[in-house]
C-alpha cells in the first residue's frame, strides 16, 4: 500500500495530514526518508521522526446476534446491546448493523478499511436473508418483483436474488440501506414477523449458536478484501457502461 494510506490504517492521522508528514521528510522506510509515491509492504520498517510504526494487528470476529440486541456501543435506551456478547478489543466497530429485532451473522473490526469496502454500495458485498413473512411463504410472482425492483421512500430497491422458502424466503442483497429487507417486503404487502442474516461475503454464520462470537481466520479476512474488490470492479465496469 501507499505510505499515505499506512500512516492512516496505523490511526496517526489522516491521509492529507499524512502526506505533508511525508513532503517535511518526517518519515522513513527502511531507513530511507519517504515520497509520496513510496510504497510499504508488511516486512518494512516504517519511522516517523525516527519512532517505529506498525500496523495493529487486523481482527474480524463474526457474532451470532440474538433478537432484542442494540447495535451499538452505549445506548441510554438500549436495554442490551452486542458489545455485552463480545470480547474487549480495541477499536472493534460493527461492518454495518442489524436492527433490535433481527438476527444472524453481525461481522466487528478494528480495521476501518475493511468496514469501508465490506459497507460501500460501490462494491455491492452480497448478504444473504432468510425471512419469515405474515402471510408464510413467498408465492414466486412476489420473489419476481422484488428481483425486478420495488420503489421505497429513498429510491428503488432490489434483491439480486429471491427464492420461495417455508414461512418466507431467501433473499440476496447487496446495498444494506437502513432496514432495507423489512421495508422492500411490506412494500409488496409481507410484513416481516422474523430475519436472520445467514451470511456476508463469503463468511457464513453456519452453527455459530445465538450469542456467540469466533474470530475469523487470516484466510476469510483475505477473502471479504477479495470479495470487496471482485465485485467493485464489477459495479465499476457496469456502471461505466451505462443502462443497457
Amino acid at each position: 500500500m501507499r505510505i499515505n494510506q499506512y500512516l492512516a490504517r496505523a490511526g496517526l492521522l489522516s491521509r492529507r495530514k499524512a502526506e505533508a508528514l511525508i513532503r517535511a521528510g518526517r518519515v522513513r522506510v527502511n531507513g530511507q526518508p519517504a515520497d509520496l509515491t513510496t510504497r510499504v509492504g508488511e516486512n518494512d520498517l516504517v519511522e516517523v521522526d525516527g519512532k517505529r510504526l506498525e500496523l495493529p494487528k487486523t481482527v474480524v470476529v463474526a457474532l451470532h446476534k440474538p433478537r432484542g440486541y442494540t447495535t451499538t456501543r452505549s445506548d441510554p435506551h438500549a436495554e442490551r446491546t452486542v458489545y455485552e456478547l463480545l470480547p474487549d478489543i480495541p477499536g472493534l466497530h460493527p461492518v454495518g448493523r442489524l436492527d433490535k429485532d433481527s438476527e444472524g451473522l453481525l461481522l466487528f473490526t478494528n480495521d476501518g478499511r475493511l468496514t469501508h469496502r465490506l459497507t460501500h454500495p460501490r462494491h455491492g458485498v452480497r448478504k444473504v436473508y432468510r425471512v419469515w413473512t405474515k402471510g408464510g411463504t413467498l408465492p414466486q410472482a412476489l420473489c419476481q418483483k422484488l428481483m425486478e425492483g420495488v420503489l421505497m421512500e429513498d429510491g428503488p430497491a432490489r434483491a439480486l436474488s429471491c427464492r420461495p422458502a417455508p414461512g418466507g424466503a431467501v433473499l440476496v442483497l447487496a446495498e444494506g440501506r437502513k432496514r432495507e429487507v423489512r421495508r422492500m417486503l411490506q412494500a409488496v404487502g409481507r410484513p416481516v414477523t422474523r430475519l436472520l442474516r445467514l451470511q456476508v461475503g463469503p463468511i457464513p454464520l453456519g452453527d455459530l449458536p445465538p450469542g456467540k462470537w469466533r474470530r475469523l481466520r487470516p484466510e476469510e479476512v483475505e477473502a471479504l478484501y477479495t470479495e470487496a474488490d471482485v465485485h467493485g470492479r464489477e459495479r465499476t465496469r457496469t456502471d461505466s457502461r451505462g443502462d443497457d
